[in-house]
């Protein structure tokens, strides 16, 4: 089984490209999707106990949170300790489950995948970039997104162009949907012929 990382910053389309991977078939674990998970389940209690006050109603207030971290932001860390082992053992348990089905191939859709070190423990990586402009204008246009915001996001994450430079494969969304499509559909042609050895010597 191949063992693929699917990154990109914000605003680069990486869900887009997601959904195109799952149209065609290959299994994607969102590692985004499972915070938010978590966020009503496992991580409630951990947070609180770090956090006190961030959660509400059995889940972590995602407003409150972010108002805590804002005025601490060194304490990202000590947040990111709490979630992501809870998101590690999800990725370990998706990937078993892809390997016992046989697949060919699994995606990690994981944001912060050069961030935390990950990028060792795929056989290849896939950055989604596009136009700085491009990403600004899609992200500003988020509900609460600020400028002020976005820049604080982008300090926490690998700037694009060395995610570009370490990337495998990249798939550029500035252009149209067609031309993402095609370039998502050579990547997976190409992946064919390279390795597979990551489940074998990190996931078992």
């Amino acid at each position: 089984m191949r063992i693929v990382g699917l990154t990109g910053s914000i605003g680069m389309g990486k869900s887009a490209v997601a959904a195109m991977l799952r149209a065609r078939g290959v299994p994607v674990f969102d590692a985004d999707q499972e915070v938010h998970r978590l966020y009503e389940g496992d991580a409630v209690p951990k947070v609180e106990a770090a956090f006190p006050g961030t959660t509400a109603d059995g889940r972590v207030d995602r407003t409150r949170l972010a108002a805590s971290l804002a005025r601490d932001p060194a304490r990202f860390r000590e947040l990111e300790q709490i979630v992501h082992p809870l998101v590690r053992r999800a990725e370990q348990a998706f990937l078993d489950e892809i390997k016992k089905w046989d697949g060919s191939i699994a995606v990690l859709e994981i944001p912060l995948l050069y961030e935390t070190g990950l990028d060792a423990h795929v056989d290849q990586v896939v950055v989604v970039s596009a136009p700085p402009e491009v990403q600004r204008e899609r992200v500003l246009a988020r509900p609460g997104m600020t400028a002020a915001r976005l820049d604080a996001l982008l300090e926490r994450q690998l700037p694009d162009a060395e995610k570009r430079r370490r990337a495998d494969f990249v798939v550029d969304t500035g252009g149209t949907l067609a031309d993402s499509e095609a370039q998502v559909d050579a990547i997976l042609d190409a992946l064919q012929s390279r390795p597979a050895e990551a489940y074998a010597r990190h996931w078992r």
